[in-house]
């Protein structure tokens, strides 16, 4: 018998191509030490019915409903306009009660884009947080009052239910269940194998103006190579606009469009994926963690996971020390 964790994801009418082949390709991806795939994704739709998607072709399924009754993690794919849900809020009853019996036995039930919507319709984020594409957030309020949308952020983690915003954030989602289940070297290398960033938090905002800049003269990305390089370093502001050759000011203002955030954030921001590297795959004492992710102190870092992830750096070792 196959003892992968089985991975379910729903699509229905008006699917997004893009959210649909997400978790297929970025799972897929995960790989274990002997190259052996760790879990197994599949698709089904309702009855097993082909679909329609939001890119003109239709989608046949090898699985019906019947597949969310086995599945450990369940993922629902975004939906176009077209789709019913977007429109009034409600889901065919044969999807809602899958869904609801998958959660209900413990499944993890997670969402890319406005497949958000479908949770919400089954009525599995009421008084919880969420987000969703940002472009459907103000319909999303409307339809779903009892949800807590954050239309900010990348992805929300609720822990047994989790949703992204749209597009790419499917793929920082899927990252991040792997980075959860299998640490940061299983993630990293199945980011490497998607040709992806290997992570990008949650929190992050979705409001990026200009993700790809016009011109690579006018790019932080060489800044931001270097700083990578040198975490444990003192990373001044000025000496990264120096590098840019820009002016602070200039710096500051790009480093924002490119990323969605600012420089200070966005350096503390890789030195906890350092430290949690660190923490994951050594057995270097807490403070020469600390010191090698920049951080200075096991003081400060103790302070800074505990505000980023909720936990001290000796429990996340312990914790990923026995998933790995």
């Amino acid at each position: 018998m196959d003892s992968r964790h089985l991975v379910a994801v729903l699509a229905l009418d008006e699917v997004v191509t893009f959210d649909l082949g997400t978790p297929t390709q970025v799972l897929n991806a995960a790989r274990d030490e002997d190259e052996r795939r760790l879990y197994r994704v599949r698709v089904c739709t309702p009855g097993g019915r082909p679909v329609r998607s939001a890119a003109g072709f239709t989608i046949t399924p090898d699985h019906g409903l019947e597949l969310l009754a086995e599945a450990g993690t369940v993922i629902v794919a975004g939906v176009h306009y077209g789709a019913r849900v977007l429109a009034d809020g409600v889901v065919d009853e044969p999807v809602r009660d899958a869904l609801l019996a998958a959660a209900a036995r413990g499944a993890r039930v997670m969402s890319i884009c406005t497949g958000a919507f479908v949770l919400a319709a089954t009525g599995l984020l009421d008084g919880r947080r969420a987000t969703t594409h940002w472009a459907h957030a103000d319909n999303f309020r409307r339809l779903f009052p009892l949800v807590d949308l954050d239309p900010d952020v990348l992805f929300v983690d609720e822990g047994d239910v989790l949703t992204s915003a749209g597009v790419a954030a499917g793929v920082d989602l899927c990252l991040h269940v792997v980075r959860h289940d299998h640490g940061s070297e299983v993630a990293n290398m199945a980011a490497r194998r998607c040709v992806v960033p290997s992570w990008r938090p949650g929190g992050q905002s979705q409001f990026i103006v200009r993700p790809v800049p016009d011109r690579a003269d006018t790019s932080t990305a060489p800044a931001r190579a270097w700083a990578v390089e040198h975490l444990n370093e003192q990373l001044d502001l000025r000496a990264l606009a120096a590098h840019a050759r820009m002016s602070v000011r200039t710096f500051t203002r790009r480093f924002r469009e490119e990323t969605g955030v600012s420089p200070g954030k966005w350096i503390t921001q890789q030195r906890v994926e350092r430290a949690r590297h660190l923490l994951e795959t050594t057995d270097l004492a807490i403070d020469q963690v600390a010191r090698h992710a920049g951080f200075g102190t096991g003081a400060a870092l103790r302070q800074q996971l505990g505000a980023t992830l909720g936990v001290a750096p000796s429990v996340y070792r312990t914790t990923f020390r026995s998933v790995g």
